[in-house]
C-alpha cells in the first residue's frame, strides 16, 4: 500500500565513498563516439573463483542510484534513439545529482543528521551505465513496445490501489505487491523508489539472489543450457518469483526463467491473478499495476563483472499475448558490501488493507447520505499514476521542467552586529 511504504536508511555515507573510490573516473572514455550504438557487455575482467570453481560474484549490490538519478525505465522523447547522454545533457544529470547530494552535506537546522554525502555525483562521475539514456535497449528507441489489444483491454479492467476512482470492497480490488505477497518477476528486478539492495550468495550448485523488498531467488546452477531447459517444471507448476534455471556462457551467468505465476487483475479469484510484470514504482513505466501475464512469459537475464565494483545485468522478457514483442533492459549493480539492509516487515496480516475497506464503504455510504463528494479523476490522487510524471534532469521535456527543479536559493546574508535596528 502507498501508506505503509516506508523508505529506509540503507547506505551509510562512509561506505558509499569507499565503494565509489574504486571505480575508475575516465567512464566517458568507455562511451562510444556514436551515441546510438551500445557495445556489449565488456567480460575482460575476470572476477576470482569460489573454492568450488564458480566466478565469484558473491557480494552485496545495490541499484539505488539509478532512481535517484533518474535513469528512467523508458526514454524521454527528447533523447530519440540514442543509448547515451551527450556532453551538455549529461552535465545537466551530474548538476541535479550535485543538488540532491548538497542535502547531506551537513546535519539539519535542528541538529537531525550528520555531515556525509549521498555519494550519486559521484558515481555519476565514475559510472559509463551513468551517461545512458534509459534502462531500456530494445526496442531501439527506448520505450515498451505495444501491448496486444487484448492485454491493453484486461490492463484497463485491472483491480489495484493505483486504479483511480476505484472503491475497495475486498482483497481482491489490491494487487500483489499492495498486499505484500510479491512485487512479481520480473518487476522485482528492477529499481523502486526505496529498499533497492541485492545481495549475492553462492555454494555448489546453487546461486541465491535476496532482495531487499519481497523477495528471495533460489537457483540451481547446472553444467549447460540443455541440462537446464530439461530439469525446468511441469506446465502446471507456477511461483510468484518463477521456475530459474542457470547455467555459465564463458564468464557470464545466465538464468532463464519460466512458470511465472500467470493471471490478471480483473479476476475475483484470487488463484486467477497475478503480479504485474513491471511494477509501477519504477520510473516511467506501465501505469496502475494491472498488466497480465500468461504461461507464455518468460526471461533470460544475463549478469557478468565488468570489473570488481559492479554487475552488468541485462533481462530479456518474452510474452507474445501481452507485448507484441520482446523487450530489453540492461542496467549496471552497484557493489557496497557495506550497504545495510533492514526488515522489510511488509507482511499479509497488514492492517491496511483492511483499513481501506472500512473507508472506502464509510465513504460511499456518506456520499450516498450527501455528506461527502464522490471521488473523481479531479479530486483523486490515484489519477497522477495513469500517466508518466518522472522527470530526467538530463532530458528536454515540453511545458514541463526536469529532475529535482532549479538549484536551492542562496543563503541569507551574515547578519551585521553593529547596524541598529
Amino acid at each position: 500500500m502507498r501508506t505503509m511504504r516506508l523508505v529506509t536508511t540503507a547506505v551509510s555515507a562512509l561506505a558509499v565513498a569507499v565503494t565509489i573510490s574504486l571505480a575508475a573516473p575516465a567512464a566517458a572514455q568507455n562511451v562510444p563516439a556514436d551515441l546510438s550504438t551500445l557495445p556489449p557487455p565488456d567480460t575482460s575482467y575476470t572476477p576470482p573463483k569460489t573454492a568450488w570453481g564458480d566466478y565469484d560474484f558473491s557480494h552485496t549490490y545495490q541499484i539505488e542510484y539509478i532512481n535517484n538519478a533518474r535513469i528512467l525505465l523508458q526514454r524521454p522523447e527528447s533523447f530519440g534513439n540514442r543509448f547515451f547522454l551527450t556532453p551538455e545533457e549529461f552535465a545537466k544529470r551530474l548538476a541535479a545529482a550535485e543538488r540532491s547530494d548538497a542535502s547531506y552535506s551537513a546535519a539539519s537546522d535542528r541538529g537531525i543528521g550528520t555531515s556525509g554525502t549521498e555519494g550519486l555525483a559521484d558515481w555519476i562521475k565514475s559510472s559509463t551505465f551513468a551517461h545512458r539514456t534509459s534502462m531500456l535497449v530494445d526496442p531501439v528507441d527506448g520505450q515498451l513496445p505495444p501491448m496486444t489489444p487484448w492485454a491493453k483491454d484486461m490492463m484497463e479492467k485491472g483491480r489495484s490501489s493505483w486504479v483511480p476512482v476505484q472503491d475497495f470492497d475486498w482483497v481482491s480490488d489490491f494487487d500483489s505487491w499492495d498486499r505484500c505477497v510479491s512485487r512479481g518477476f520480473p518487476a522485482s528486478m528492477f529499481p523502486f523508489r526505496y529498499n533497492n539492495g541485492i545481495r549475492v550468495f553462492q555454494s555448489p550448485g546453487y546461486v541465491t539472489i535476496v532482495l531487499e523488498m519481497l523477495g528471495t531467488r533460489v537457483i540451481p546452477l547446472y553444467k549447460d543450457k540443455a541440462t537446464a531447459e530439461a530439469a525446468g517444471w511441469p506446465g502446471n507448476v507456477e511461483s510468484w518469483m518463477g521456475d530459474s534455471r542457470a547455467w555459465w556462457e564463458g564468464k557470464v551467468m545466465v538464468i532463464e526463467t519460466t512458470n511465472i505465476k500467470s493471471g490478471d487483475s480483473v479476476a475475483g479469484d484470487g488463484y486467477s491473478r497475478a503480479a504485474s510484470p513491471l511494477n509501477v514504482a519504477t520510473q516511467a513505466t506501465l501505469p496502475f499495476n494491472t498488466t497480465p501475464m500468461t504461461k507464455q512469459a518468460r526471461t533470460i537475464e544475463r549478469l557478468s563483472m565488468p570489473n570488481d565494483h559492479a554487475i552488468d545485468y541485462t533481462l530479456t522478457y518474452t510474452d507474445p499475448a501481452v507485448f507484441t514483442a520482446p523487450w530489453t533492459a540492461r542496467i549496471e549493480w552497484v557493489r557496497d558490501d557495506k550497504y545495510e539492509f533492514f526488515e522489510y516487515a511488509c507482511h499479509e496480516g497488514n492492517q491496511q488493507i483492511k483499513d481501506y475497506i472500512s473507508a472506502s464503504r464509510a465513504h460511499r455510504k456518506a456520499v450516498i447520505e450527501g455528506t461527502q463528494e464522490a471521488v473523481t479523476l479531479e479530486n483523486d490522487p490515484s489519477a497522477r499514476f495513469a500517466t508518466i510524471f518522472d522527470r530526467d534532469p538530463a532530458a528536454t521535456y515540453p511545458n514541463a521542467p526536469g529532475g529535482f527543479g532549479g538549484p536551492p536559493p542562496p543563503p541569507p546574508p551574515p547578519k551585521d552586529d553593529n547596524k541598529g535596528g
